[in-house]
């Protein structure tokens, strides 16, 4: 931590607490848009807890990304739902799945444990080969764009499929509404294009 002692502890478990407190937040908050608010808040505690690790890329791509960008659109996507749908009928699907929500939880903390209980025991120190000014942003550069190309290249094309599927599923066809056919517009001829009238230059304001 880039600070020891009391103090450092005692900033690691306000931002820790904080964080854990806006989580409980966003599946207790009975409206919406209030949970996205608590998401936003957990992120940027998250980002503080990152920058306390001496990570301060990971903190910055955390506030870029999910706050700038996810947290600020699942917020309009919550306002304009709120707008169209009730929030009861939102949360029955929460309520029907709670079970396996929970058991799917216990089995990821469990392994979270497991995980973190393994390497306290292994004890955690600085690779081999490495000093101790190591700039993790160019180690993450390095780590990103050779070792784990081909699978950072497969998230972006898993998240663009993503993409895909939730502008093709919220498509709405709606009546009155012109839509564009480009098939209609390359078929059409010139006299259907074009109308030629006849003006007649007698006729002018008097």
């Amino acid at each position: 931590m880039l600070i020891e002692g009391l103090v450092g502890t005692a900033i690691f478990y306000l931002f820790a607490g904080v964080t854990v407190l806006s989580a409980v937040m966003v599946v207790a908050a009975r409206n919406a848009v209030h949970s996205v608010l608590f998401l936003i808040l957990a992120f940027f505690n998250c980002a503080a807890l990152f920058v306390l690790a001496g990570a301060e890329f990971i903190a910055m791509l955390l506030v870029i990304v999910y706050v700038g960008a996810v947290a600020v659109l699942f917020l309009f996507v919550v306002m304009m739902l709120e707008t169209s749908a009730p929030i009861d009928s939102l949360r029955q699907g929460l309520r029907r799945y709670t079970g396996i929500g929970l058991a799917v939880g216990a089995v990821l903390l469990a392994e979270l444990i497991i995980f973190v209980g393994g390497r306290a025991a292994q004890g955690v120190g600085p690779a081999a080969g490495q000093g101790e000014n190591v700039n993790n942003t160019v180690e993450i550069g390095k780590l990103m764009y050779t070792t784990y190309f081909s699978l950072f290249q497969l998230a972006g094309l898993v998240l663009l499929v993503a993409m895909i599927g939730a502008i093709v599923l919220t498509m709405r066809t709606r009546s009155g509404v012109r839509r564009q056919n480009i098939a209609d517009q390359v078929k059409r001829t010139r006299e259907e294009s074009v109308a030629i009238r006849k003006v007649d230059s007698g006729a002018g304001v008097g």
